[in-house]
């Protein structure tokens, strides 16, 4: 693979911001060619109604439009994007996303606060070395504040709450400069909103591990070069590693709190829309901070979009070294939610298994999806009967909830919805339009996926219908001219007819035999028992 650039773009509630890296896989290795950013202030909602308003939407597409001619003219070949906490939670987010792809042709995914938090680690893991050292990541963003815990093998825990500095700014301070009431109110409610992901980061710290506490966005870099201007007389440039203790980052905050918004406008370093926000952002900062009992913060400059990068690369198996654990991140976390929700995995490794055997048997002759789709036909059959933990009446709909809402790393929204969808399709009713979530789905293409490899799981959960392993492998021949499928089934015992696991196979083929037009026609073979090879 030779030398590429790409795009990464993370449309934030204060900013969006873009990184443009050239990337060397045979290291592998990115280096940052070119930076954009542009104060949008998408988190400045309807208040009535907490949807995007039309400026904000405009000054976003203009940005947008900007980034993209940028990242072509520097001959980028790809631009990856995401959204995060003022898109995911506006009601007309997902049709400010379509319209993006449908003015700009750019794709953008929206993904959780756990993904979020999961790719910034990945950024600075990037940009800093860990040694064998845990560390706490902090990333203080408009709408939502990250906290990781992490070290260099994985993130041992990954959060996202719901305090930004932006949100704080428009839902708690009306005074300026900041009255010591407002200041108070705002210390308490951020105190309180990190007191879980603080107790769970202490939880998973193990005895006399000390942790080192790397800060990452705006906020703390803007503290950065408040304190680098008053101590050195300059600021650094990079800033990347530049520390700052508590103590001195305790003094910024009283300074910043006493002074009116214009006084703060003339601070070196404070942009005109960063001084509407810092004493919040900075609140957030050290409240953490004093939480946590450290004495002193690192700065990192890399963050989600260096994080959105590595994820890319990871997915296309450009990094194999130590980053290596991350590429099984997604399978990992369909586990765990299997776990939780007290999935048979036994079972659904099975179904799993004949899924996958169909889907790679019909590639190219009946269907042209790839190792994506094939990923997620994968989660959905682990997955596909978490919904027996709510209730067996209607599960394939309980399971549909249960994933769409379960924090699976890796994926994005998008991707979270289309396991859901297939999950839900794998008995009972085919996808129809007046459903709702399979209605909804932004194109035509994934309606397209979700009923065929729907289909497909149907035929797998039925090969399985006695839940023991009946079968021990599948044969599958397409005939081109006469449009019939042959399934031949290998009982796993000799004698066994399978007439159950032939029986379901007639009552869900249906479904399969209509999305593809063709006649399946199923039979067991009657020779010795053995795991097929073909």
């Amino acid at each position: 693979m030779n030398k590429q650039i790409i795009a990464a773009i993370d449309i934030g509630t204060n900013s969006i911001h873009m990184v443009i890296v050239q990337i060397e896989p045979t290291l592998p290795a990115f280096t940052v060619i070119a930076k954009e950013k542009d104060t949008v202030r998408l988190g400045d909602r309807d208040p009535e109604t907490g949807q995007l308003t039309s400026e904000a939407i405009k000054r976003s597409l203009d940005t947008l439009r900007r980034c993209r001619d940028l990242a072509i003219s520097l001959g980028a070949k790809r631009i990856i994007a995401v959204a995060t906490s003022a898109t995911r939670e506006a009601p007309n987010g997902e049709a400010f996303l379509r319209q993006i792809e449908a003015e700009l042709g750019i794709v953008v995914n929206l993904i959780s606060g756990q993904e979020e938090a999961r790719r910034i680690y990945l950024g600075v893991l990037s940009g800093m070395d860990f040694n064998d050292s845990p560390h706490i990541i902090i990333d203080i963003g408009g709408g939502s504040t990250e906290l990781i815990l992490a070290d260099i093998h994985e993130a041992r825990f990954l959060s996202s709450t719901k305090i930004g500095a932006v949100r704080l700014a428009k839902e708690f301070v009306t005074t300026d400069p900041i009255s010591d009431k407002e200041l108070k109110i705002l210390q308490a409610y951020v105190r309180g909103m990190l007191e879980r992901p603080v107790d769970e980061i202490w939880r998973n710290l193990q005895l006399n591990e000390v942790p080192q506490i790397i800060g990452t966005s705006g906020t703390i870099e803007t503290i950065a070069a408040i304190h680098a201007k008053d101590e050195l007389g300059e600021v650094p440039d990079p800033l990347n590693g530049y520390e700052i203790s508590r103590k001195d980052i305790e003094k910024i905050v009283k300074k910043l709190a006493k002074m009116s918004y214009k006084q703060r406008l003339d601070l070196s370093g404070l942009s005109e829309k960063r001084a509407e926000i810092i004493v919040p952002g900075a609140i957030i900062l050290l409240e953490a901070m004093t939480m946590l009992k450290v004495d002193s913060i690192a700065i990192c400059e890399r963050a989600l979009r260096e994080g959105m990068i590595v994820d890319w690369m990871l997915t296309r198996g450009l990094i194999n070294s130590r980053l290596r654990y991350q590429n099984e991140v997604k399978n990992r976390n369909v586990l765990k939610i299997a776990h939780k929700y007290h999935v048979d995995l036994e079972y659904s490794q099975r179904v799993a298994k004949f899924a996958l055997e169909i889907f790679d048997r019909l590639q190219g002759d009946l269907h042209d999806w790839g190792a994506p789709e094939k990923e997620l036909l994968w989660s959905a059959a682990i997955l596909h009967n978490c919904g027996v933990y709510i209730s067996h009446s209607s599960h394939h709909k309980h399971s549909y909830y249960l994933i769409r809402n379960a924090e699976l790393l890796g994926f994005t929204e998008l991707e979270l919805e289309l396991i859901a969808n297939l999950a839900r399709y794998h008995r009972k009713s085919k996808p129809k339009k007046k459903h709702e979530p399979y209605r909804d789905l932004p194109h035509k293409q994934y309606q397209l996926m979700v009923r065929q490899l729907s289909a497909i799981l149907r035929l797998a959960v039925a090969l399985d219908r006695r839940n023991k392993g009946a079968i021990a492998g599948i044969k599958c021949d397409y005939d081109h001219r006469d449009r019939k499928l042959y399934f031949q089934l290998q009982p796993s015992e000799v004698g066994d007819k399978c007439s159950l696991e032939l029986w379901n196979l007639s009552y869900k083929k249906e479904a399969f035999e209509e999305e593809f037009n063709l006649e399946l026609i199923a039979s067991v073979a009657e020779n010795q028992v053995s795991a097929m090879s073909y």
